[in-house]
């Protein structure tokens, strides 16, 4: 790769050290069948999301929902210049019981080229195959994994996306399904595909509060995001604190993302969406970890998980 790095947000390419304060993995705007009546699809909703969001202290968001799951790109680089907060979006396939058969079926034999247009022309605004592109570009790519397992979609996808980073240099995301196979997919992406260690993301590892296999995980060089600090995670929630302690403790700090993974419109309003992870998960963790290593994760540290040397 050649040139500085850059995070490409939707309004254009800036500089690592414009990012600042990050919500490193959360969504302004969802829809899943999996999910029905949960849908983030309003946009006045989205906006106060932003607004608050930047009240708080925020800077940048980064937005993993992929291809085909309504990510509205258009208005998100809209809502980007209105309230100055960067967003940064994601191409990329998720679970295949995210999606309608029939949009699979168009588009799993040509995801290295779905991925690679959407990161170097321009993203569809109605995420359909044959949408004509506009200028706003996603900045990173997001695949998951299956339970406790890489199941052949999940090969699939991952594959697709270790050629996709290649012909440009997008960072990796990874849902891993409640937190699982985290190990399994690091090797697999920087071990057998090749992928360079610091431009892979796992998230979820805060659904999985193991901490002999998040040290092990940790020790592959990737970025570990925690992810979910809502109520729908309560029942790991309590867990965080140690979790990131025990990371912090064994060097491995800056590999340490957050964000708040708003998902449903429930979760958007318990415990409050993106702004949450500021007026209430940062200054309790802060307390506990101290204020400077929760910066670094909010600030230091994503700059180098998403900026990269782009090629196109």
């Amino acid at each position: 790769m050649t040139g500085e790095p850059k995070v490409r947000t939707l309004t254009g390419d800036i500089d690592p050290a414009e990012l600042g304060v990050t919500d490193s993995h959360d969504h302004l705007f969802f829809a899943s069948k999996l999910l029905p009546g949960e849908e983030l699809d309003d946009t006045e909703a989205a906006l106060e999301q932003l607004l608050t969001f930047r009240a708080a202290g925020g800077s940048a968001v980064v937005q993993w929902t992929p291809f085909g799951l309504g990510r509205r790109t258009r208005e998100l680089a809209q809502f980007s210049k209105e309230t100055g907060v960067h967003v940064v979006a994601a191409t990329g396939l998720h679970r295949a019981a995210h999606y309608a058969p029939v949009l699979l079926h168009r588009v799993i034999d040509d995801l290295v080229r779905l991925f690679v247009a959407d990161l170097v022309e321009g993203t569809g605004p109605a995420d359909l195959p044959e949408d004509r592109r506009t200028r706003h570009r996603a900045g990173l790519i997001k695949v998951a994994g299956a339970f406790h397992a890489i199941d052949a979609h999940a090969r699939t996808t991952l594959t697709a996306a270790a050629v996709a980073h290649e012909e440009t240099g997008a960072p990796i995301a990874v849902h891993l399904e409640h937190g699982t196979a985290g190990l399994e997919i690091a090797e697999l992406l920087c071990g057998t595909l090749g992928v360079p260690a610091d431009r892979v993301i796992l998230g979820h590892l805060n659904r999985h509060p193991e901490p002999r296999i998040q040290q092990e995980i940790a020790r592959t060089g990737v970025f570990l995001a925690f992810d979910g600090p809502s109520l729908a995670n309560r029942a790991t929630d309590w867990r965080l604190a140690d979790c990131l302690e025990a990371l912090v403790g064994t060097g491995h700090g800056g590999q340490l993302l957050l964000g708040g993974d708003t998902t449903t419109a429930t979760a958007r309003r318990e415990p409050g969406g993106l702004p949450y992870l500021l007026t209430t998960l940062a200054p309790r963790l802060a307390k506990l970890l101290g204020g400077d290593v929760v910066t670094a994760m909010l600030v230091a540290n994503p700059a180098r998980a998403f900026a990269t040397s782009w090629r196109g």
